[in-house]
């Protein structure tokens, strides 16, 4: 029997490439996100490899979470591998002067969207004894830059998350791995700088940064591996990064 994989943020970037990739692989796929075109979209195409479902909801919205989990039918909820890829960044400022409702969506989506998501995938998963939980972190979960401290901070929590899952849940034959990209060229930045595309883009200009699907392949090597291993911590930077904020631009 094919395994089943639990996705968060499906519709474009990081969680798209995770869920291609996965299909490639015949796992069959539980593809959650709010925009529900983008969303059935992506269903359609991997649909003629894999099976696949679809949940409309937003990680914040923890009633829309437990609810639209929970109406899984029974044979869905034979879930293998969880991956939280749900997130945001919004806005760069200072604390003094950063925009109190940015700090909201991201503490709301980076940290307590991942932990509603889990609170109700992990029973499934200890019910059988087996599972796989995959959270996407950050290279800023690691490296405080300025301007950013509230988006650092919210992936430094999923960061000390995964440690505290893994510490939980491997003696119960359940892999947690932590995954943090450097600079990946997704819709991240146009987000960040709140439609603004000339800013958005010179964020990737002078060097060649990472794509969705190095971050995919990486997930999926992380899930593949023998039972005998555990993929701890995976930190991915592009070929010109250094550091969160070092890039060798030409």
């Amino acid at each position: 029997m094919s395994r089943i994989a639990l996705i968060t943020g499906a519709t474009s970037g990081i969680g798209r490439a995770t869920a291609e990739i996965f299909a490639g692989s015949g796992i069959d796929l539980i593809l959650c996100g709010r925009r529900k075109e983008k969303l059935d979209e992506v269903a359609r195409v991997l649909s003629s490899q894999v099976r696949v479902t679809t949940l409309i909801f937003d990680v914040r919205d923890k009633g829309a979470v437990t609810a639209m989990i929970g109406s899984l039918p029974d044979e869905w909820k034979n879930i293998d591998i969880l991956v939280n890829n749900a997130g945001n960044a919004h806005g760069m400022g200072s604390l003094d002067e950063g925009e109190t409702d940015d700090w909201d969506a991201m503490i709301d989506g980076n940290v307590k969207g991942l932990l509603y998501v889990s609170k109700v995938v992990i029973p499934l998963l200890l019910e059988r004894g087996t599972g796989h939980i995959v959270n996407i972190s950050s290279i800023a979960g690691k490296q405080t830059y300025a301007n950013g401290a509230v988006y650092c901070a919210s992936k430094a929590a999923v960061e000390v998350i995964t440690e505290g899952m893994r510490l939980e849940l491997t003696q119960h034959g359940i892999k947690v791995t932590n995954i943090a990209p450097g600079a990946v060229e997704t819709e991240f930045s146009l987000v960040r700088f709140k439609g603004d595309e000339s800013r958005a883009e010179k964020v990737y200009q002078g060097f060649d940064p990472l794509q969705a699907a190095d971050i995919a392949d990486a997930i999926l090597y992380a899930v593949n591996a023998p039972d005998r291993v555990t993929i701890a911590d995976i930190t991915i930077l592009a070929g010109a990064q250094s550091a969160a904020t070092v890039i060798h631009r030409k």
